[in-house]
């Protein structure tokens, strides 16, 4: 069974960066697409931000493009998510996801297998 944990939310002022990581357990992480999920009150999760298993390929909503950056590190089983110049509207609960299958950049919550508990972020005007 894999488990994923999320931590490095909080709370920052507009503008400002957060540094998200989501530690993998239990599985061949390295295989894994991963994906970069959120939630805000009353809406539905949305797609943040995905890499693939080989090469580090990434894509992102266009909400966060240019802003927010994925990457992964195998060698410690854990994929993160660099938030910068952060806007109120980005105030959420992140959710890590992994797809076991592998599959090319997935962006639907469908498509995932395995789900962190969250972690929030709240950005302040």
């Amino acid at each position: 069974q894999v488990q994923l944990v999320e931590s490095g939310g909080g709370l920052v002022q507009a503008g400002g960066s957060l540094r998200l990581s989501c530690a993998a357990s239990g599985g061949t992480f390295s295989s894994y697409a991963m994906g970069w999920f959120r939630q805000a009150p009353g809406k539905e999760r949305q797609f943040v931000a995905t890499i693939s298993w080989s090469n580090s390929v990434t894509a992102y909503a266009d909400s966060v493009k240019g802003r927010f950056t994925i990457s992964r590190d195998n060698a410690k089983n854990t994929v993160y998510l660099q938030m910068n110049s952060l806007m109120p509207e980005d105030t959420a609960v992140y959710y890590c996801a992994a797809d076991y299958r592998g599959r090319y950049l997935p962006r639907a919550p469908a498509q995932y297998d395995y789900w962190g508990q969250g972690t929030q972020v709240t950005v302040s005007s």
